[in-house]
């Protein structure tokens, strides 16, 4: 019996570690933020039902999940950790959209992002740079990107939301 437990928690302390150091190695500290910030960021892309969206650092899926769920998209997240691939697929399959969300378990910066319609960002200020290139070289005009608690430099925002920190970016 001692075995077992000892068993399980060595399986729970490493879920924990994943769960945290893996989005830390791409510099993404595990932050998640209210469904209510999720809906507004949304409801800025203005979603129409059967577009795709694309989530960059998915986490546990929440954004995908209200994607599909509430504004019926087709939505695909993009996550480096494994944990949390997971987590977000579950998420997915308990809420009924599984067959409206996709997991990609990969770096969003090495990823195709050309089937986008609305692009999501819930990142730190340190991708802009960086996801501002990634964006620029493969989406095509129309596409909606929303990003939260950080802008895109040079770009302007065609809306944005100060109360919550929301940029919304047409292109």
């Amino acid at each position: 019996m001692q075995i077992l437990i000892g068993v399980v928690a060595l399986l729970i302390i490493g879920v924990a570690l994943l769960w945290v150091l893996v989005p830390a190695l791409y510099g993404l500290p595990p932050v998640s933020t209210s469904r209510e910030r999720i809906r507004r960021a949304l409801e800025l892309a203005n979603p129409q039902a059967g577009e795709t969206m694309y989530d960059l650092g998915c986490g546990h899926g929440r954004v995908l999940v209200m994607a599909a769920k509430e504004f019926g998209l087709n939505a695909v997240g993009i996550e480096a950790g494994p944990v949390q691939c997971a987590v977000s697929w579950m998420n997915a399959l308990r809420n009924g959209v599984s067959s409206k969300v996709r997991i990609e378990a990969r770096d969003f910066y090495k990823s195709n992002l050309r089937g986008a319609d609305i692009v999501f960002a819930y990142l730190t200020s340190d991708h802009g740079d960086r996801l501002q290139e990634k964006l620029k070289r493969e989406l095509q005009p129309g596409v909606r990107v929303v990003t939260v608690s950080f802008g895109l430099p040079g770009w302007d925002a065609a809306t944005f939301d100060r109360e919550q920190l929301i940029y919304l970016y047409k292109l």
